[in-house]
């Protein structure tokens, strides 16, 4: 059975999105706990805290041109915000290299995000 966040979850995980594709890192970034785990999707493994996001996103955006778009956004079980979006990854020449849809996985911890991990996207 499929769950709605409450509305502040909605709020602060689109605004994260619109901050990221804007290229805000601090306004992104205010929507994370200090010390958030960050799934780092193009080198592997995880970055850890505000710092460690700023750098990652920092060196990504000067070989690649992420946008990620929220399609869906529900609350897993184990409460857990699950959020589909639509990604697409440039290069710098404005080719795009990568374009479908992806699953995030975030975990919040007082009203923030704390982890972010990312998935396949359920074809089902």
């Amino acid at each position: 059975m499929t769950r709605e966040p409450d509305d502040e979850v909605v709020v602060l995980i689109r605004n994260a999105y619109d901050a990221f594709n804007r290229r805000e890192i601090s306004r992104a970034t205010s929507a994370m706990t200090p010390d958030v785990e960050w799934a780092n999707g193009w080198e592997g493994g995880y970055v850890h805290g505000h710092d460690g996001v700023r750098d990652y996103w920092t060196r990504q955006w000067q070989q690649l041109d992420p946008t990620v778009n929220p399609v869906a956004i529900t609350l897993a079980d184990d409460g857990r915000v699950i959020v589909d979006v639509d990604q697409q990854v440039r290069q710098s020449d404005g080719t795009i290299i990568s374009a479908g849809q992806v699953r995030h996985i975030y975990t919040l911890r007082d009203g923030l995000v704390a982890r972010m991990e990312i998935a396949e996207a359920d074809t089902a």
